[in-house]
This record gives structure tokens, sequence and C-alpha cells, in this order.
């Protein structure tokens, strides 16, 4: 296995795509990530917000060269108001580091700010986000990218590739590739980590996470290249 990562050329499909049409809303006043974090506290853009604990916003630097998009937070991310914090976020966390790619240097973020779920007794079971939510969120996220200016943003499975990419995408597909917006944002499609949480056979789960390693790796190859 190569210690080092690829070459930004190196067997990385490039894609031309459009732009998804802006939110239909007025985008919020803030001038940085900690103002544009306040405004998200008081998010009633979509109904989600009324079961979860809090809006758990995205979290890094402002000049980062990456940003990663997963879906949603998960049960332990609303509880703690951070993202990618849960088991699913502990698999993200040593991927980065075998990659060698610094999470602090990154910035992380969801297209959807509010946790989706079912109750199952005392348990919340997470419930995929709809279009109208994450259409409805993107305004966030717009907003994210527009403050961050990435060099490359990383969709961490279906929910973030749809949000970046304006409509569903197949991502077994499209894994691996480096889709151009129209506005020059190059997005870099791949799973979402909670996808090996839910292998069961040994042998599959450390197979996936390898290769989820290597989209790290070309990742890593792709930062201000």
């Amino acid at each position: 296995m190569p210690t080092t990562p690829a070459p930004h050329h190196a067997k990385v499909k490039v894609k031309h795509w459009p732009t998804p049409e802006p939110a239909d809303v007025v985008a919020p006043e803030a001038e940085d990530i900690p103002e544009l974090r306040e405004e998200a506290k008081g998010c009633r853009r979509c109904p989600l917000w009324h079961d979860a604990t809090q809006t758990v916003f995205g979290e890094g630097p402002e000049s980062a060269d990456v940003v990663f998009v997963g879906e949603q937070p998960g049960d332990q991310e609303d509880l703690a108001g951070k993202p990618f914090v849960g088991p699913a976020g502990r698999i993200f966390d040593s991927t980065l580091d075998d990659a060698e790619i610094d999470r602090r240097k990154v910035y992380v973020t969801n297209a959807v700010k509010h946790f989706k779920f079912e109750p199952r007794g005392k348990r919340r079971i997470h419930s995929k986000p709809n279009a109208g939510e994450i259409q409805a969120c993107r305004w966030w996220l717009d907003k994210e990218l527009d403050l961050v200016k990435p060099n490359l943003v990383v969709a961490l499975g279906a929910t973030a590739a749809q949000s970046l990419l304006g409509k569903a995408v197949p991502i077994t597909k499209m894994r691996g590739d480096v889709i151009e917006r129209e506005d020059g944002l190059r997005v870099f499609v791949t799973i979402h980590p909670s996808f090996i949480l839910r292998i069961r056979d040994r042998e599959d789960k450390e197979a996936e996470r390898d290769r989820f390693l290597q989209d790290m790796r070309k990742v890593k190859g792709l930062m201000r290249a």
C-alpha cells in the first residue's frame, strides 16, 4: 500500500456539472463563520428544528483548503452540537490521520444542520433527509462555501452530493471522480463513513475502510493542486 498521496492527476476523473440554482431565500448578513453559526442557531427554514436538540453547524478554519460535507448530524452530534463526533466521526478522524490530513486544518459540515430521526423506545433512529429539507438547508451550506472559499469540497455520501450538485447522483458510479461545477467549485465524490459501520462482515468492513482511505489519499493529492 502506498504511503504517500497520489498525484492530483492520478486516476481521478474530472467531470463538468451545472451549478445548482441558488436557494430561493435572501442570503444571511453574516460576514464570517462565527456570525453565520450564531444566525443558524435560530434556523426555522424547515420543520427539523422542532425535534432536534440544537443546530449542528460546521467547524474548522475559515481559510480551510478543503471542506468535507456529510449528510446530517447523528444522535451524538445533536447532543454535542458538533459535527462528526459519533461512531462515523471516529472512522472519519482515523482515516484522515492515516491519509495524513489534519482535521484541524479542514472545515467539516453537513448538508442538513438538524438531526432527523424516528423515536423507537428510548432510542432515536436516523432518518434520511428528503429533497425539500436538503434544499432548505442549502441556504446555510452555500454561505459556508462562500465564506471559506475552499479549493476542493468532498461530498461524503448521497445527501451531500445532492446538495452540492443539485440532484441525486449514483455514488458507487461516481465515487472517486472530481465534478467541476460551472462556477469552478470542484467536488470530490465518495461514501459517507457511516456506510462502513453498517457492514457486518469483518473482512468486507476492512476492505471498505481501506477503499475509503484510498479516497482520502486522493483528496490529499488534490489539496491545493
